[in-house]
C-alpha cells in the first residue's frame, strides 16, 4: 500500500490541477444552456468562444430563451447574421468577474453596444435580465447567468 501512495498523490495532484473547460464546453456541460449553444452553433460563433479570450459572457439558461414570444427562436436560428448580433450582444471583452460588475454602470459588449449594469442589495441586473448565478470560471473568461435574454438597442 505504501507503494500506491506516491501514485496516488501524484494523481490528486493532476486532478486538483486540472483547468476549467472553455466558455462552450462548459455551457454544454451544464445542460440548461441548449438554446444558447445551439444559437452560437447557428451564428457560426463556436471558434470564437472556445479561442483564447478573455470573455465574459452573460448567457440565457433555456428558461430565459423560452420567454421570448413564440417562434423568435426559430426564426433567429435562419437569420445568422442577426442572431450573431444578439449573441455578441452578450458579451464583453476581459473576464469580469461579479465583484467587478457590481461596481460598474454599464460594460461595452462586443456586439459595438453598451448593456446597463445595475447591482444594489446584493442583486446584479444586466438591462432587464437578473444575473442568478455568477463567476463560472472557464479557460478563455467567465459566464454569468441571466434568467432573460437581452437584446441590442438598435
Amino acid at each position: 500500500m505504501k507503494r500506491f501512495f506516491p501514485i496516488f498523490a501524484l494523481l490528486a495532484v493532476f486532478s486538483f490541477g486540472a483547468s476549467a473547460a472553455d466558455i462552450v464546453d462548459t455551457a454544454v456541460s451544464a445542460g440548461n444552456f441548449t438554446t444558447l449553444v445551439a444559437a452560437v452553433k447557428a451564428a457560426g460563433l463556436v471558434d470564437t468562444l472556445k479561442g483564447v479570450g478573455p470573455f465574459t459572457v452573460f448567457a440565457p439558461t433555456d428558461e430565459a430563451f423560452a420567454k421570448l414570444p413564440a417562434g423568435t427562436v426559430d426564426a433567429l436560428l435562419k437569420d445568422p447574421a442577426k442572431l450573431k448580433d444578439i449573441l455578441l450582444y452578450h458579451v464583453v471583452s476581459g473576464k469580469v468577474m461579479a465583484a467587478d460588475v457590481s461596481k460598474m454602470k454599464t460594460a461595452k459588449t462586443v456586439e459595438g453596444g453598451s448593456v446597463k449594469v445595475h447591482a444594489m442589495g446584493g442583486k446584479v441586473m444586466i438591462d432587464n435580465a437578473s444575473v442568478v448565478k455568477a463567476d463560472i470560471a472557464c479557460d478563455n473568461g467567465v459566464i454569468h447567468v441571466i434568467d432573460t435574454v437581452i437584446l441590442p438597442k438598435k
